[in-house]
């Protein structure tokens, strides 16, 4: 585990949480400085307002009690948050709590050092003239600027908050996934150590990883299999090959001996020519699942009626049948077609090898049939025997390349016809099934159906 092990920082799951992490804190900044900006330019129009609605109430006081008015609004602010300026045309003061001097009529901004107030206060001021003179009232930008940074404040405090918050949630999603990807390694790295039972742990909630892992898993299944089957076909090739083998060295040495007497030799050879003959059969027939297996034969599929196929096989093995005392009749439904995809041959094969094996293992007077049904977008090809069937616990092992039941060791044959027989189904993507027939055997190859052709 630990030379799968990878550094969380350096792991892809946790850069891809600092990616969205970054880019979501880089959201909140941008819609943060948004909203900063419409709320300050909110606070200053209101500010302005406040000020130009201030200003037109002065403004609107009599000419006579217009100094009164003045004094009376800036003793009102002792504070000077509002400060209030009535100067005459030379800019001599007349009244209020400051003096007023070169600011421009209208808005303007200005700072002022006055008695209790903060250096360079910023004030907003309005200026105009009212009976011949300059009355100027402003507002301070304290309370405005104290929003402000309560604002600025409280988005800096969220944007560490959320940044902290969305590191650490990143951190400990990645550090889960890590985990999983870490499992998933740590098996590839058993596997390639020849644990081929080791799998991937699923924790069951139906994700990605989970969909991946089972996939893998399934593959590591159809590996062990495989090479479990290699070492079988190892060691049946070596078991099974080896009494063949034997026989056609004793066989030779015979011939050899009688060579050096002088004898004929000639029904030796033929002996040896025979168990050559089978040993070369058996791996041709090897060699045959094996292409069958890699699947290059795909590219002869066409859509094709199994029922002709079946068909052909019961007119040809039919009076072999009944040579050998048995009987082989098929039941098909006249005018009906079921159409699978496949290679003819090949399907003609894998129904060759069932019948020749229903022919070879059963007794004479064995009935043997063979039909095709329908059955939802399932096509099914039946090859039924009423002879003394394949005992239950059996009925998977035979499919194994040169498996043989004790029961059959004494008939002719190597043992491979039926695991060709399930080369050709499972290339077909058919399942192929054993059951009892009471008495007998019931093979059933289950085919996906397809479309009758146009036309």
């Amino acid at each position: 585990m630990k030379e799968t092990r990878v550094s969380l920082l350096r792991s892809t799951p946790f850069r891809l949480a600092l990616t969205f992490a970054f880019l979501f804190v880089l959201a909140f900044i941008m819609s943060g400085a948004v909203v900063y900006q419409l709320m300050s330019a909110n606070l200053a129009r209101r500010l302005d307002e406040s000020v130009k609605e201030t200003y037109s109430v002065v403004a609107l006081t009599d000419r006579e009690d217009l100094v009164a008015a003045v004094d009376n609004n800036a003793d009102l602010n002792p504070d000077k948050d509002q400060l209030f300026s009535l100067t005459d045309p030379n800019g001599n003061h007349l009244a209020g709590n400051f003096t007023a001097s070169n600011l421009p009529d209208g808005f303007s901004m200005f700072a002022v050092r006055l008695p209790g107030v903060p250096p360079d206060t910023m004030y907003r001021a309005y200026t105009g003239e009212v009976g011949g003179n300059s009355l100027t009232v402003a507002f301070s930008l304290a309370e405005t600027d104290e929003l402000e940074t309560i604002v600025l404040m409280s988005f800096g405090w969220g944007t560490l908050f959320i940044t902290g918050l969305a590191i650490a949630g990143g951190a400990l999603l990645a550090s889960r996934v890590q985990r999983r990807l870490d499992g998933i390694a740590a098996t590839m790295v058993d596997v390639s150590h020849g644990r081929l039972d080791a799998r991937i742990p699923l924790i069951g909630n139906g994700d990605d990883i989970d969909a991946v892992s089972a996939q893998v898993n399934a593959a590591l299944d159809r590996l062990s299999s495989l090479v479990d089957g290699m070492r079988e076909v190892s060691a049946n090739i070596a078991h099974d090959l080896k009494t063949p083998l034997n026989r056609l060295q004793m066989i030779l040495e015979q011939a050899a001996d009688k060579t050096v007497s002088g004898e004929d030799v000639t029904g030796e050879l033929a002996d040896a020519r025979a168990e050559s003959l089978q040993i070369n059969g058996t791996f041709d027939a090897l060699l045959r699942i094996a292409q069958i297996e890699a699947g290059a034969r795909k590219a002869r599929f066409v859509d094709l009626d199994v029922g002709s196929v079946v068909d052909t096989i019961g007119e040809v093995y039919a009076d072999v049948a009944e040579d050998d005392g048995k009987s082989l009749s098929t039941a098909l439904v006249p005018e009906t077609k079921w159409y699978i995809h496949g290679d003819r041959d090949l399907l003609m094969q894998m129904l060759a090898n069932l019948v020749e094996n229903a022919l070879r293992h059963c007794p004479p007077g064995t009935a043997i049939e063979l039909s095709v049904t329908r059955q939802g977008d399932r096509v099914l090809v039946h090859v039924h025997d009423n002879g003394p069937g394949i005992p239950a616990g059996e009925r998977e092992k035979v499919f194994q390349r040169l498996y043989r039941l004790d029961s059959s060791r004494t008939t002719p044959g190597s043992g491979l016809g039926l695991s060709l027989v399930k080369a050709v189904a499972d290339l077909h993507g058919a399942a192929i099934t054993l059951e009892d027939n009471n008495p007998g055997l019931a093979v059933v190859v289950d085919f996906p159906a397809v479309k009758p052709p146009a036309g």
